[in-house]
């Protein structure tokens, strides 16, 4: 077995999961993060039972839990008449049958119990890549601020605007789906007369481009609200950017009055633009791979960004682990692209479509996956 010098482009949920895997598998390990430090912020992230069974095997179950919720239940309820279409019993329910529960946290507190689980001087930040190119039987990496780096295999986890995937497969802009998203947190107390308040509920709206999703964070002290519109007229994408609690309000006026008490809760509206990709054919080429949104970005109506990330760190590191040497690291990341490319791709266009449980539909295609068990492919002859 050889000791492979890996690199990793990004300290986000899927890079830091890699990093915890890949050294768990006994490699060496560094990861680049062009940020000054991992800040407080983000989306809050409902991590179904798949991404849970993943962070447990990674050791960091137990810290996820800390400051974690555990939705009841998952319902779909319908945007006008609030005609329940669906409820899948969660909770302990979901823990017996999928072995693992829901949860339903903060990103930047998933993101903390990452950091403590990976050596901190192993992280390097103010590293914004350059550029990465083969060099023998591994890959250079240059950063803006003239450092360089070189690594037997290198991981772009570094996000939808990813330069590993520009320096793989050339300049491609993200496509702006022509929907925005708002995004707030309220206290629970404000909102206990909603019906299942403590439940993961999705309010379908009457297009495939409007919902409203709730769930519980900080262990039921809070709740999240997620709604998404069609709107061509907002392109700003970052997540910190503040949007107006009237316009969340008007937008949602004819939603039944259970989704509008929620609505009426909120001192303060977050807004972005969101974007995608199409499924990339391949995502690795010679000993430089990719994982998450560098590789398949999606839509939040399936809630698997994050699980999708956690799921590619755990495959990618079963593959390179016992490897004879650096020799056999581009055949390895070619057998993760087929244990994976169907997954997520499967799932990225159905995060595309929103369809998915909105009726009495079969989870356990999702949820029931396990990234530390499942069959990997085997490298192409």
């Amino acid at each position: 077995m050889s000791t492979l010098n890996i690199g990793i482009i990004g300290a986000g949920i899927g890079g830091l999961a890699a990093a915890i895997a890949l050294r768990q598998a006994g490699h060496q390990v560094l990861v680049f993060e062009q940020a000054k430090q991992i800040f407080r912020v983000g989306a809050d992230i409902n991590l179904t039972p798949n991404a849970v069974r993943a962070i447990d095997g990674l050791g960091i179950g137990a810290a996820t839990r800390l400051h974690a919720a555990r939705p009841s239940h998952r319902i779909s309820r319908t945007w006008d008449s609030g005609e329940e279409t669906s409820r899948l019993e969660m909770g302990d329910a979901a823990e017996q049958k999928y072995g693992a529960p829901q949860l339903t946290i903060h990103r930047a507190d998933l993101l903390a119990a990452m950091a403590d689980a990976f050596p901190a001087d192993q992280v390097q930040f103010n590293k914004r890549l350059q550029s990465c190119a083969s060099q023998g039987a591994g890959v250079a990496l240059r950063f803006t601020d003239g450092s360089a780096s070189q690594h037997d295999v290198l991981i772009g986890a570094d996000g939808i605007h990813s330069v590993v995937r520009s320096a793989l497969f050339g300049e491609e802009k993200p496509r702006f789906t022509g929907v925005v998203a708002f995004r707030a947190v309220v206290p629970t107390e404000r909102v206990q007369d909603v019906p299942d308040i403590g439940a993961f509920t999705k309010w379908w709206g009457p297009n495939p481009e409007s919902q409203i999703v709730t769930f519980p964070l900080n262990q039921g002290r809070d709740t999240f609200i997620f709604a998404t519109i069609a709107q061509d007229s907002w392109l700003m994408e970052s997540w910190t950017t503040p949007g107006s609690v009237d316009e969340l309000r008007e937008v949602y006026q004819d939603y039944h009055p259970d989704a509008r008490r929620l609505l009426a809760a909120c001192d303060s509206v977050l807004k972005t633009a969101l974007y995608e990709r199409d499924p990339l054919p391949h995502w690795s080429q010679g000993c430089v791979t990719l994982l998450g949104d560098a590789c398949h970005p999606m839509m939040p109506f399936m809630a698997q960004g994050a699980g999708m990330a956690i799921e590619d760190a755990v495959v990618l590191s079963r593959h390179l682990q016992g490897l004879g040497g650096a020799a056999d690291v581009p055949a390895a990341l070619h057998a993760y692209d087929a244990s994976r490319m169907e997954r997520a791709s499967q799932i990225q266009l159905g995060s595309r479509s929103n369809n998915w449980m909105r009726g009495q539909g079969n989870a356990d295609w999702v949820y029931g996956y396990d990234a530390w068990q499942v069959a990997l492919s085997r490298a192409p002859a």
